[in-house]
């Protein structure tokens, strides 16, 4: 049997590292994302001791910049022949609306925006290797509006708002993408990962929190289970399928989500 390769952005720590963990220990070749050397090879080093996997490969990348996620989808295009998973899990929380490099704010980009790209920017190869493509979204996306002039913040911030608003637009963007990718052999889904003990909940919430092994598991069950591989633009919560913000069943507001990403990554340049 074909070893599954499976990458995972932001996995030097939280449910990223928990993922990768488990994944490499059922055999799969593992793709760390991360952007710090000295962590990504912290992980890399936990993953050969705990499962005797060595074949990993890391990968830096700071998703506050479109430019290092598109060198990142670059190298991966000409270095990789496969990409059977792409689990999309990188995220932040942060009180304070700032903007990054290119002008976005943060929690919009990092959250959604680079994801958006990078999965674009991959989808040559990912279709190739009819992938399965796994967005990481929240419960709270279901409190989340949609305020067309307020997408990055321009009128009002707060932290959960920018929060919640990044994890709805992660679950438009599954259900948009699954659309478009249907006949293809491609799949993709989103899932609430649950309450876990990570540093973004601790940013956000006075809360304690699950093992995040609990949300590896979620994550590890999505990219590779055979109950859901027919299944597709789908929301999962404690690996069942679950009912997404009625907002999601607007194709309308979802194209619009879509066409504003583009317009932003073509000003962008």
């Amino acid at each position: 049997m074909k070893q599954k390769v499976i990458c995972i952005t932001g996995s030097t720590d939280g449910i990223g590292r928990a993922a990768a963990l488990q994944l490499a220990g059922k055999g799969s070749r593992v793709i760390l994302h991360g952007r710090n050397s000295e962590r990504l090879e912290k992980v890399k080093g936990e993953i050969a001791l705990y499962t005797g996997c060595s074949n990993i490969r890391e990968i830096k990348a700071d998703f506050s910049s479109l430019d290092e996620v598109a060198l990142m989808a670059e190298t991966l295009l000409e270095s990789e022949q496969s990409i059977d998973v792409l689990i999309n899990n990188a995220g932040l929380y942060s009180e304070r609306r700032e903007l990054t490099v290119d002008g976005f704010e943060t929690t919009f980009a990092v959250n959604y925006l680079a994801h958006f790209h990078l999965t674009l920017l991959l989808e040559p190869l990912l279709l190739k290797s009819r992938a399965r493509i796994v967005n990481v979204s929240s419960v709270d996306h279901l409190s989340a509006d949609f305020d067309i002039g307020n997408i990055q913040g321009e009128r009002h911030y707060t932290g959960y708002n920018a929060y919640a608003f990044s994890k709805l637009c992660n679950v438009m963007f599954t259900v948009e993408h699954a659309e478009r990718l249907k006949g293809t052999g491609a799949t993709v889904n989103t899932l609430d990962p649950g309450i876990l003990a990570t540093k973004l909940l601790h940013a956000g919430w006075s809360l304690s929190g699950e093992d995040p092994v609990y949300g590896g598991d979620r994550l590890a069950w999505l990219a590779l289970s055979k109950d859901v591989a027919a299944l597709t633009g789908c929301y999962f919560e404690n690996n069942r399928q679950a009912s997404y913000s009625p907002l999601v069943n607007d194709r309308q507001l979802r194209q619009q989500l879509w066409d504003i990403s583009e317009k932003m990554l073509e000003a962008k340049g």
